[in-house]
């Protein structure tokens, strides 16, 4: 009896895991920057934004507010897809984006992603839906980019209840973010008001 061969893309479908590995070593660089003691991972931002954006799409959904439902399937896509390009790249921070050109950052982010989900059979159908995400083109992709800013304030939140001070940045910048969806606007609301209240 002779053994079963793999699949010829099994390298590269495990060098696809350890993409995904890597984002757990990978740290959030914003807080970095700020002297944020165990920061988190992009993976663990990761996780995070993927539980809030199913949270999201089923209320939104439940809400009956929408004149077409979400599709959560989608929208968890996205949401796991927005940062993988990290694992190659690294969280890039704010202040080197200054000297990069938006285009620039898009075009390798979109580049590293393409290399990474190479193996799949659905690599351009993911890759479109990441675009979604990186242009708030779709439904879907316009509640991950709200999910994201959510996810961030959250932790953001954590950190100062925890003593860390010097993010106020954080906070002057999503207060400039429009919101696509109003029950976002109000979670960021609640956010700030906890905020003052401590």
């Amino acid at each position: 009896m002779s053994a079963v061969q793999p699949p010829a893309d099994t390298d590269r479908l495990l060098a696809l895991f350890f993409d995904a590995i890597t984002l757990k070593r990978v740290p959030r660089t914003g807080w970095l920057l700020r002297n944020v003691p165990q920061v988190e991972s992009v993976a663990d931002h990761s996780y995070s934004l993927a539980v809030m954006t199913l949270a999201l799409a089923d209320a939104l959904n439940a809400s009956g507010s929408l004149a077409v439902p979400l599709d959560a399937g989608r929208a968890l896509t996205i949401a796991v897809l927005h940062d993988l390009a990290e694992s190659r790249l690294t969280d890039l921070p704010g202040p080197a984006l200054r000297f990069l050109a938006p285009e620039a950052k898009r075009q390798a982010e979109a580049a590293a992603l393409a290399a990474i989900l190479q193996p799949l059979p659905s690599a351009e159908s993911f890759l479109a839906q990441w675009r979604e995400y990186e242009d708030a083109s779709s439904a879907e992709g316009r509640l991950v980019c709200d999910a994201d800013k959510l996810e961030m304030m959250v932790q953001c939140l954590r950190y100062e209840a925890a003593g860390v001070r010097g993010l106020d940045s954080f906070w002057a910048t999503v207060d400039q973010y429009a919101w696509h969806y109003p029950l976002c606007a109000e979670l960021y609301q609640v956010l700030k008001n906890q905020r003052a209240a401590s």
